[in-house]
């Protein structure tokens, strides 16, 4: 997880060479850097063949645990009761969630949670690992563990002095005029040491002139890079004796001394460990070998491997690359591993690579600068990934897990990590739109992989505030963009020393006093006892998810494969997406280890069968037109293959990434001979992509009737496809045609209802060889998956919905009608009325039916309620509540900040009405509850019925089965967040936060229709 109030990272650099990197200590498969090898099977998720259409709608109903949503589980280190984790995993399991990932993180706390005695490692730690694992297995859920304590990797085993523990670059500088001598000691770095760093190791003494009219003042001092002198054989010790050229010439020189240490950097809000722990090195082979060691010495016990390779057993996970120190990142070794892999010496170039807090000090010019940078950035990704990310990948799948990652946080290819690692993964907090979710799903997709999950729901300042409504749509909104399993942010354990009611929370009290992220899930809410009706939700939309194989209309080429940055796809990313453009990311590495072929015209027929790769200059450095040279040979080959390929900018003069440039001259003629393919088109700007679209003829599988907030993602299996479509706006409806490319052979629509795991046919559309149009109507934030299917699936539905005969949906294709609604009920259509009167249908041949609605009642606003409220308080102890009972009568709903006694109030309600009906809603009548404004969660039961969950964003449940002749009892059960009660509970850290409007606002309506056969 990223802090939002830490340093904000300007992306920098990767650049892709084609020479292999063989440096850094033990080179730990570096052969491997350059492919995808293969994980055991029972550890690395693969696609799975299509389930059979009738297991699929069985299955959709009630999805397995692999398919549900998960929760981070945070520790306060291993000061747990073991009966209580138990208890905790039941609660999870119970509510309908498929597994946890154990975190030690206690940021809310300042009390001493003995960290030698319980922190993360020791004893009592794991015992209580072995025991939420063993809980789980019998739950059958999965558990992930951290890979240490906090984030990033850290362990108690090394110290800053350590090769295996975090490296930094640290420079002193010091100022002379021409002809001044120094004698002495050298420069002691600008940037100060880390506690518990005390050594250091000089890597190079440098000199140079700075350039005309630069100053020592200057934010970025300009120096001339050809006046350098490397001074370092003069140092005896650390002292030097030098004298600056020019005698009296008027420039100013600088004298540079850069020192090797460690960071001294700790994992966050330790600490977690006694000795404390320090992060290890992220690109030398001695980190991850310190990291897995410490496991295998300390923490891994026989009973330990053998519930970790069960069926609880799931990931090895961490967070994002989180590796902060004031001075520059560094490695062992590295000077000799960069001349190994770019084939020439990174010292000359160390005066515009080094940084403070992140900032460049110096220049040579702006291009130099660039390429110098992009070639050490390079350096590091390989680096981590030869050295970091595969052996710690091999070794989880030695324990039997698989290995999740957040492959972000520096300026590397996160694409390649995605495709390297099992299970990838980005997050609600830190991720800036979509598209950053796009990056990585384009590294899955290319790579076979099947999940990428999503560090969910986090906001800041939201503890206690948050509403799963809120999270749903953050969540829904991720789904369109390649998620398929959110690991929500999360469930804190009970209690810890020091904490108040409503019991631990990791992350709030924040600093101290501030309001922190969001949100300790579990039964301290009220909202926990509708749960089950949102991981339901969660459960079938990551079902149909994780289902067949994606289907994406766009690669867009980046030269960079950052994610977490909020770049975009020109175009698509804007406008595209709003006429029904699905697009993802590639980096050239990424097409380097993945080697995706072109079939059909499309890229990877077999994973997300591209129809169209477009590319333009490196939007993280203005646009420069840079590409590697093998880059530009395969995308000759695809074109040639028969790929649509857009070409964005002036490319006449393409330039390599990084320093060398020897095949300049051979890229520019590859991409000569490229755009002079007819796969290919060039526009000169960005404006300009729809006209080159046009000229290609490129189409989306997916077309809106009118630009819309849809948003959408396709799977294919080989007889059925499926589409999930959210609406992403909160404020703009959706309503309007959408046509949908298909393979599928008679290819009839239905509706996936995914709140209540209801299928049904759709009537209504217009069926073509090779697309279906359906009319989609979603209320803001609203989801729906719709399944494109041979009409035999109606009659395999069993228990997701009624079945239907092969042959009424074959005849059952209806162009238009002006009723309400077509629908299928216990096997046969009906047409649905708001108003007494005869509508016209009209089939797919022209032929045309009328159905007559002879009544429909009335209208009725239910406005008298008699309500219930229990009011949740602070009771005997911080994780227990004492719950008080309001009894009022109501005239007239109201939020309950503005009924009497109610203000402060957190609970639950619980509203009841009744209504005398007659008999126009009986007798093939029935009415839709339309409960206007309801917060947060509800449900609704309807004369002792309990009615099936509701979406929460139409706050409009179908009662008409449940209605009758005569009196009728509806009762709306509401729960509400914590924040209204914390405000006044603690003033002091919530007092600031706004009063939510809590309950049934309404205005509630029963709103009638008429049915009838059609």
């Amino acid at each position: 997880m990223r802090d939002p109030a830490g340093p904000d990272r300007e992306p920098d650099g990767f650049a892709h060479t084609r020479r292999s990197f063989l440096g850094l200590g033990a080179a730990t498969g570096a052969a491997v850097a350059l492919g995808l090898p293969a994980a055991p099977a029972a550890a690395s998720p693969v696609a799975p063949a299509a389930p059979a259409r009738r297991a699929f709608a069985d299955a959709f109903v009630d999805p397995a645990a692999a398919a549900r949503a998960r929760f981070r589980w945070w520790w306060p280190h291993g000061l747990v009761d073991l009966r209580e984790i138990e208890r905790e995993v039941d609660q999870i399991a119970d509510a309908g969630f498929g597994g946890m990932e154990i975190a030690d993180v206690h940021h809310s706390s300042d009390e001493d949670l003995d960290p030698g005695g319980h922190g993360w490692g020791t004893d009592a730690w794991r015992a209580a690992l072995e025991t939420a694992l063993a809980r789980a297995e019998e739950r059958g859920v999965t558990m992930d563990v951290t890979i240490g304590p906090s984030w990033p990797a850290a362990v108690p085993t090394v110290t800053p002095q350590d090769t295996a523990a975090a490296r930094e670059l640290a420079h002193g500088a010091h100022f002379l005029a021409s002809g001044e001598s120094v004698t002495g000691p050298l420069p002691e770095p600008v940037v100060e040491p880390a506690d518990g760093v005390t050594e250091r190791t000089l890597v190079a003494v440098q000199a140079l002139r700075l350039a005309d009219g630069a100053a020592p003042g200057d934010k970025v001092c300009a120096l001339v890079p050809d006046t350098l002198v490397d001074l370092t054989g003069a140092v005896e010790g650390e002292e030097l004796a030098w004298t600056a050229p020019g005698g009296g010439d008027g420039s100013t020189w600088v004298l540079l001394a850069h020192w090797e240490r460690g960071s001294g950097q700790r994992p966050e809000g330790g600490p977690h460990t006694d000795p404390v722990s320090y992060v290890v090195d992220h690109f030398g082979a001695a980190g991850a070998r310190a990291v897995t060691d410490f496991w295998e010495e300390h923490i891994l016990t026989d009973r330990l491997r053998a519930l970790l390779a069960g069926p609880a057993g799931g990931s090895v996970f961490e967070d994002s690359i989180e590796m902060e120190t004031e001075a520059t990142l560094w490695t062992h070794g590295l000077p000799e591993a960069f001349r190994d892999h770019h084939g020439y010496d990174v010292l000359p170039y160390l005066p515009v690579l080094v940084r403070v807090d992140e900032k460049k000090v110096f220049t040579f010019d702006p291009d130099t600068d660039r390429r110098a940078l992009d070639d050490f950035n390079d350096l590091l990704g390989r680096a981590y990934t030869d050295h970091h990310v595969v052996p710690l990948r091999d070794w989880a799948h030695g324990l039997g897990m698989t290995y999740r990652i957040q492959p972000y946080g520096l300026q590397t290819d996160a694409l390649v990590k995605t495709a390297l690692v099992d299970i990838a993964e980005g997050e609600s907090l830190g991720f800036k739109n979509l598209d950053d979710f796009r990056s990585l799903a384009g590294g899955r997709d290319l790579a076979g992989k099947r999940i990428l999950s999503s560090e969910a729901g986090a906001v800041y300042g939201g503890s206690y505030s948050t509403t799963w409504e809120q999270t749903v749509r953050t969540v829904s909104r991720e789904y369109s963009a390649g998620v398929n399993l959110a690991v929500l942010h999360g469930f804190s354990y009970a209690d810890a020393p020091g904490v108040r009611w409503p019991g631990f929370a990791a992350f709030t009290p924040y600093g101290g006093s501030g309001v922190g992220y969001s949100e300790s899930w579990g039964p301290r809410h009220p909202t926990w006892q509708h749960v089950p009706d949102t991981a339901g939700f969660f459960a079938r939309a990551q079902y149909a998810l994780q289902w067949g194989t994606p289907r994406t209309d766009v690669v867009f080429l980046r030269q960079k494969g950052y994610a977490g940055s909020g770049f975009g796809a020109a175009h698509f990313s804007s406008t595209g997406v709003r006429q029904g453009w699905t697009h993802q990311f590639a980096s050239p590495r990424l097409l380097e280890i993945t080697d995706p072929k072109v079939s059909g015209g499309r890229l990877a027929p077999d994973g997300p069968g591209y129809g169209l790769l477009v590319f333009e200059g490196d939007a993280f450095n203005g646009r420069v037109p840079t590409l590697p040279l093998e880059t530009a040979r395969r995308l000759l080959g695809y074109a040639r293959d028969g790929l649509k390929i857009l070409v964005v900018g002036d490319w006449s003069a393409p330039q390599q990434p990084g320093v060398d440039q020897d095949g300049a001259a051979e890229l520019a003629g590859v991409l000569a001979d490229l755009l002079a393919e007819p796969t290919v088109h060039r526009v000169g700007t960005r404006e300009e992509i729809p006209a080159g679209l046009s000229a290609l003829d490129a189409r989306p599988d997916v077309s809106y009737a009118e630009p819309s907030p849809l948003l959408h993602t396709r799977r294919r299996g080989d007889d059925m496809e499926l589409y999930y479509f959210t609406n992403g706006s909160d404020t703009e409806g959706v309503d309007h045609e959408v046509t949908l490319s298909t393979t599928v052979r008679e290819a009839y629509p239905f509706s996936l209802d995914l709140w209540t795991g209801r299928i049904e046919p759709l009537p209504l559309h217009r069926a073509e060889a090779d697309a279906v149009t359906v009319p989609v109507r979603l209320a803001p934030g609203a989801s729906t998956v719709i399944a494109l299917a041979r009409p035999t699936w109606g009659a395999q539905l069993g228990s997701a919905g009624d079945r239907v005969s092969p042959g009424l949906l074959r005849r059952l294709r209806l162009s238009a009608t002006d009723a309400d609604a077509v629908r299928v009920v216990d096997g046969a259509a009906v047409v649905r009325m708001s108003e007494p009167g005869t509508c016209t249908t009209t089939y797919a041949d022209g032929s045309t039916v009328r159905s007559t609605v002879d009544r429909v009642g009335p209208e009725v606003e239910l406005t008298s309620w008699e309500l219930e409220v229990e009011d949740w308080r602070p009771g005997g102890s911080a994780t227990e509540t004492e719950v008080r009972t309001h009894e009022i009568s109501l005239s007239g709903l109201a939020p309950w900040t503005g009924i009497e006694g109610l203000a402060d109030v957190s609970g639950i309600g619980r509203y009841t009405a009744t209504v005398e009906l007659g008999e126009g809603w009986t007798g093939g009548h029935g009415a839709h509850l339309d409960l206007g404004r309801v917060s947060d969660t509800f449900r609704v039961t309807v004369n002792g019925t309990a009615l099936p969950p509701c979406d929460r964003s139409t706050a409009s449940v179908d009662v008409g089965p449940w209605l009758r002749a005569g009196e009728n009892t509806i009762e709306v059960e509401v729960a509400t967040t914590l924040i209204n009660r914390m405000r006044v509970f603690r003033p002091e850290v919530y007092g600031g936060v706004r009063r939510q409007e809590y309950g049934l606002i309404g205005p509630v309506r029963l709103v009638p229709y008429g049915q009838t056969a059609l």
